[in-house]
């Protein structure tokens, strides 16, 4: 059994291409490196993780250009998933590679201490400590992006001051905070969204003006941000906003939002399940997290369908074509069954009642 630093760090670095695809899941692969922004998972390109030895080092190691910070994959761990002590990054990494954890009975200080990094506890009291989101900064934010309040499911809620730590310290911002559950509607973690109170711009698009303004707490693996109960048919996608854009031209239809293109491949599907609907982003990471959910549910018997939206992605669609043109949209690529269904029966008039057009 590892017990030492570096023997936990010798075996992630087998497995260092994994590592990056699970911890720095906004990151991509780029020859012998994974690219990411910084060890914490925001989006760039500043950062580089060898992802096999080489006569310029071995495997695991990284190196921040932005930053001239340098380290290995306990690192990434550490940061990335906002742990302090470094007994709960060995546990995690033992996690990560299923090896025993070091302490089966830990004490309450080191228990309350995980809670505190990322765990489903944590998670679960951040969202009862919220607040409804009608009427807040978070239905406005929804608002500006093009979405209109839908029937509330309880899955988003509001929280006005919000912790957010950095490097720097610790601030405190308002967010919108979705509930992330899994298939037995059970919280395993939480989706924050730091929102900025004084404006709007074209940039940032209401978010707050800080490094990484979404942070997951919790576990995510194979769970997600649940718009309705899913029984045969369900549209699974990255986003919230993804998803709750799709939710507006077809408001009745069980949605899922999985968070990022690494934990849509790995969203675990109801077993009642018939037909799913994938929502693609329009970017390479994109097209692998459908090709991957795609082969999943094929192997479970579920007939599988991607959703391409016209530009980047479907609120963008929404907010820059508007909701009619989405629906048009969306009647060509859902099945004539279940644009009646889960769009209206009106929507169905001049579709084909036999042949569908889809997405590929």
């Amino acid at each position: 059994m590892a017990r030492q630093p570096l023997d936990l760090a010798h075996h992630l670095a087998r497995e260092a291409e994994a590592v990056c695809r699970y911890y720095l899941s906004n990151g991509r692969r780029q020859g012998s490196y994974w690219m990411v922004g910084d060890a914490r998972n925001t989006p760039g390109r500043s950062m580089f993780v060898r992802l096999t030895a080489s006569r310029k080092g071995p495997a695991g190691k990284w190196t921040d250009a932005a930053t001239n910070r340098h380290g290995d994959l306990l690192d990434i761990i550490r940061e990335s998933c906002g742990l302090l002590d470094f007994r709960d990054v060995a546990d995690e990494a033992r996690r990560f590679l299923n090896l025993p954890r070091s302490d089966p009975a830990p004490s309450a200080k080191v228990a309350h201490n995980r809670a505190l990094a990322g765990s489903s506890h944590a998670a679960a009291r951040l969202f009862a400590m919220s607040q409804p989101i009608a009427g807040t900064l978070g239905e406005a934010y929804l608002r500006k992006r093009g979405i209109a309040p839908l029937s509330d499911d309880g899955e988003l809620r509001f929280h006005p001051r919000c912790y957010y730590r950095s490097d720097a310290g610790t601030e405190i911002w308002p967010a919108l905070i979705a509930r992330v559950t899994d298939l037995k509607a059970r919280i395993t973690g939480v989706h924050r969204t730091w929102l900025d109170p004084d404006g709007f711009d074209r940039v940032r698009l209401g978010k707050a003006p800080i490094d990484t303004p979404r942070r997951a707490l919790g576990n995510l693996l194979g769970n997600a941000v649940r718009f309705g109960a899913a029984d045969d048919v369900l549209a699974a996608g990255e986003g919230i906003e993804t998803m709750l854009s799709l939710r507006c031209a077809a408001p009745a239809m069980p949605m899922a939002a999985a968070l990022s293109a690494n934990h849509l491949a790995s969203m675990l599907l109801p077993l009642t399940l018939r037909r799913l609907y994938i929502a693609r982003d329009a970017d390479r990471a994109g097209d692998l997290a459908v090709a991957g959910l795609t082969k999943r549910a094929m192997e479970a018997g579920i007939e599988a369908i991607a959703l391409s939206p016209r530009l980047s992605d479907f609120n963008e669609d929404l907010q820059t074509l508007g909701l009619g043109e989405l629906r048009s949209a969306l009647q060509l690529q859902f099945t004539p069954q279940d644009v009646a269904r889960f769009m209206g029966p009106a929507a169905t008039q001049g579709l084909p009642t036999t042949v569908s057009v889809r997405s590929r």
